[in-house]
């Protein structure tokens, strides 16, 4: 059978990679190194060349958009519906393994999917039912507590939470958290993934299914996977499965929400069998800026190793921009943007990326003045409108009336009446006899319990759910949600907020009608009225955790670096390079929090396509306090002859003055020779042990080094004083 097609157009590592035959494969995927394409070559190498069903493979990746585009370019690639194919995030994949075995989950089959607000809410007052003082115990904070547990695979029951008088007062929370998502019949994300483990884990029929089907198994982004991820995966494979893992190490910059970037090695270690590809030839950047990239993320000492390396030209230098302080950056930036789109060049195609949301502030102003058009990347979504997430209340509600959330949501929007007061008071029937709130609300509506305003609006609030139930049953989707919207008062809710805001609610209420169309229209096969809005449902709650940049005219793009993972620009402007900021000053005392902040930095410049641009600032206001921090050290990582530093001229301008950035002669900045170490180097000190350079200050004689030291923790030591030893 010819399959040339398949292999066509691949280099020999991604060809090794696509027609590989050991059982169990890591692909470490370099930057702009083709990955999706490995992945997707792949699934249709196993169909067509194995002639393994599309039903024995599962694709796993980490938004649903991905997972999207995967699916659509396979069966582009095999000209033919791949709909068998499991090819999905993992909550998606576990969403749809707990609808099928809801039974064996111990789940009603209508569950519900909380997001992270409805989440909140119900943790709130939680928090308020045990005592537990806001100000002291942030309803955020346990939150964050709860789901960090639940990423790590506890449940409250083993959480070791022994003489931590922290833990034990949230695990307290978790408790009674975990017996309302029980009652209610509710899901949160992180249970989606606990909930479908444990189900493989511990039942023998549900774990043989999966072991029977699915005999390949590949996953993206691997580096990104967390604790509960990874033994999900090690679970529904079998010990006959081939998995196929990708990612890249030195692009893992998520540990703050729980990635692990040691399930990159761990992979190797726990199938010892495995082979590792390196896919190391670049397609996006020129050689100056790889060779920027590669010198960088060499000072990472946990890697598993890559050199990219491109057939593109050499490329530009990158040029270092020395600002005075965060104005001058800022206008820097717009003049950059302005002069890139005086050659013919769009601004979409430019991207300003910054370490923390707070320096957006600066830019954004510098742009308006110079009336560049820009846009913040990762807005809000649709489905998390305030606007919409009130009617969708009213949706969820109408098809789970155990939805206690979407209840409390939609009766209080808009007001009518229906009081903290009166909530209680339905809060409190619903728990004595063990009912959901909607139901608690019709007892005593019938009892005569709830009087005045309130009953009056909670009555009405009762009769419109019970008729939308019912015409739910015979009327398409998008007349129900058209129903709600009026009915309900909704519309003319938000249309009465002020200005602009008022009308730009009114329309996305609009549009959430023309959403529902469309969906409808997707749906090709026939299906119940209420099956149809359930499915809706369900795709929304899945969808909210997805970034998507909104469409709008051409606009540079601002965003974190965080938010610049899988892009990439022709222009990029990395700023705010100075210490303390980036790497970012939580990170200074601990060598891997400082790493992670490197591949970031990796990350940044690597998202570059032809031209990059590095600048800091002597000094900046942030967060309302002045700083004077001293460049980053990721500039010094960086080789000088890769680097053409910019300063302006020493004279003071107005905001509003062009300004020229000729080329130094000489570069006064200063490389880490000066004190004889690197960051980064082994030391051992005759008191203090071995210990890890973090950082320097000063000069001569007075030269400070900052050591994280084994045994004794940091300490700053005069250098000259300090007696130290290389290792």
């Amino acid at each position: 059978m010819d399959v040339s097609y398949i292999l066509d157009n691949l280099n020999e590592e991604q060809r090794q990679a696509v027609t590989s035959e050991k059982q169990h494969l890591m692909v470490l995927a370099g930057a702009g190194s083709g990955k999706t394409r490995v992945l997707v070559h792949k699934v249709a190498w196993e169909v067509e060349a194995l002639k393994k069903n599309p039903s024995a493979i599962m694709a796993v990746t980490f938004t649903n958009k991905a997972a999207t585009e995967m699916r659509s370019r396979i069966e582009d690639l095999l000209q033919s519906p791949a709909n068998d194919l499991w090819c999905g995030t993992f909550h998606g994949l576990s969403h749809r393994l707990l609808k099928r075995f809801y039974k064996e989950a111990d789940l009603d089959g209508g569950f519900t999917i909380l997001d992270s607000d409805d989440q909140l809410r119900i943790i709130k007052r939680l928090s308020k039912e045990q005592n537990l003082d806001e100000a002291s115990w942030p309803a955020r904070q346990s939150q964050w507590q709860i789901n960090s547990w639940k990423d790590d695979g506890l449940r409250c029951k083993d959480v070791n939470d022994q003489g931590d008088f922290f833990k034990e007062t949230i695990n307290k929370v978790y408790k009674s958290y975990e017996e309302v998502c029980k009652q209610d019949n509710l899901l949160d994300f992180g249970e989606l993934l606990l909930k479908s483990f444990e189900l493989i884990k511990d039942n023998e029929f549900v774990r043989s299914y999966f072991h029977s089907r699915f005999k390949s198994i590949l996953i993206d982004e691997f580096q990104d996977t967390n604790v509960i991820q990874y033994k999900w995966l090690l679970e529904i494979a079998s010990p006959s499965a081939s998995i196929t893992a990708v990612g890249d190490d030195d692009q893992s910059i998520y540990g703050w929400r729980g990635a692990k970037v040691e399930n990159v090695a761990s992979f190797t270690k726990t199938f010892k069998s495995s082979e590792t590809i390196r896919l190391e030839q670049n397609y996006r950047s020129t050689n100056i800026i790889l060779s920027a990239a590669n010198a960088l993320i060499e000072n990472n000492t946990d890697r598993m190793g890559k050199n990219l390396w491109t057939e593109q030209i050499e490329g530009e230098k990158i040029i270092l921009y020395q600002a005075f302080n965060e104005q001058d950056e800022a206008r820097f930036v717009a003049d950059i943007l302005r002069e890139w789109m005086s050659k013919g060049e769009l601004y979409e195609d430019a991207a300003v990326l910054y370490r923390s949301n707070a320096q957006s502030r600066a830019i954004e102003e510098a742009l308006l003045r110079s009336s560049i058009p820009y846009r913040i990347y990762g807005g809000h979504r649709f489905y998390e409108r305030l606007e919409i997430k009130n009617a969708i209340s009213y949706l969820k509600i109408i098809f789970n009336h155990s939805d206690n959330p979407s209840f409390e949501r939609s009766v209080s929007n808009p007001t009518r009446g229906v009081g903290e007061k009166t909530l209680n008071k339905i809060r409190n029937t619903a728990k004595k006899y063990n009912i959901s709130y909607i139901k608690a609300s019709a007892k005593l509506i019938d009892e005569g319990s709830i009087s005045g305003r309130g009953g009056s609006g909670l009555r009405a609030y009762l009769e419109l759910i019970a008729h939308c139930r019912e015409m739910a049953e015979n009327n398409p989707l998008s007349e129900l949600m058209e129903h709600i919207i009026q009915s309900s008062g909704l519309y003319a809710y938000h249309g009465k907020e002020p200005g602009e805001k008022g009308k730009t609610r009114t329309e996305n209420l609009e549009e959430l009608i023309s959403a529902t169309k469309n969906f409808e229209q997707s749906v090709v096969d026939e299906r119940k009225r209420i099956e149809v809005a359930e499915e809706y449902l369900d795709m929304i709650s899945l969808d909210s955790g997805d970034r998507q940049a909104s469409e709008h005219d051409d606009a540079a793009q601002l965003m974190t670096l965080h938010s610049a993972k899988g892009l990439e620009f022709k222009l990029v402007l990395v700023t705010g390079l100075e210490e303390s900021l980036f790497p970012h000053g939580r990170s200074m005392d601990s060598i891997s929090q400082l790493e992670e902040e490197r591949r970031l930095c990796y990350v940044g410049i690597t998202r570059a396509m032809q031209k990059l641009y590095i600048t800091y600032a002597e000094s900046r206001r942030l967060h309302g306090s002045d700083t004077f921090n001293p460049p980053s050290r990721f500039i010094r990582e960086i080789p000088k002859d890769l680097i053409d530093e910019i300063r302006p001229r020493a004279q003071t301008t107005s905001a509003f003055t062009e300004r020229k950035y000729p080329v130094a002669k000489e570069s006064k900045y200063k490389v880490e020779e000066e004190i004889g170490y690197a960051l980064g180097q082994k030391v051992l000190h005759p008191s203090f042990g071995e210990g890890i350079v973090l950082n320097y200050e000063g000069t001569g004689e007075a030269a400070r080094v900052q050591i994280n030291f084994d045994e004794v923790g940091t300490k700053w030591l005069v250098l000259s004083f300090a007696k130290l030893e290389k290792i």
